[in-house]
């Protein structure tokens, strides 16, 4: 079983939450929990709310883009210590990809709703999750682009 200080520790030492001051890391701690996740089961669905974001402990992830007609495109499989999901920071706050186990996995989830509040009240912790977050979305986006053309050029 995983305690509050094990997910503490754990987010401390990530590389998404280095560097920030102690008082903005325990906040962090305290909106995360532990979660199981089957096997094809979703995590999360596109255009609809967004107010979690998640980091991979165990098992693996696809972020996949829903298609119209059969399989989804699969943007990218995520492993152990990446996160999953920054929807919840930008406005509209909607899913723009799903996100589906690939195999059992275990994901901390955060509590993004409650973490955008402290932003506004704490405006560096804000400018310091967006910076940090803001390379995530590139990343991305980036890795859809790539899927794309992998898709379309029949590759």
């Amino acid at each position: 079983m995983t305690t509050d200080a094990t997910l503490h520790g754990y987010l401390a030492e990530h590389a998404m939450f280095q560097g920030l001051p102690d008082q903005q890391l325990d906040l962090i701690a305290s909106q995360a929990t532990m979660v199981d996740v089957r096997p094809q089961q979703r995590i999360f669905k596109h255009d609809t709310r967004a107010d979690s974001f998640y980091i991979v402990r165990d098992g693996k992830v696809g972020l996949e883009v829903p298609a119209i007609e059969g399989e989804p495109l699969v943007i990218q499989t995520l492993g152990e210590k990446k996160v999953l999901g920054w929807s919840w920071l930008i406005p509209p706050y909607q899913w723009l990809f799903d996100a589906r186990a690939v195999n059992h996995a275990r994901v901390i989830a955060l509590d993004g709703a409650r973490l955008r509040a402290h932003c506004d009240a704490d405006p560096s912790l804000g400018y310091a999750l967006l910076k940090r977050f803001a390379a995530l979305m590139a990343e991305r986006l980036n890795a859809a682009r790539q899927a794309a053309i992998a898709q379309y050029s029949g590759a």
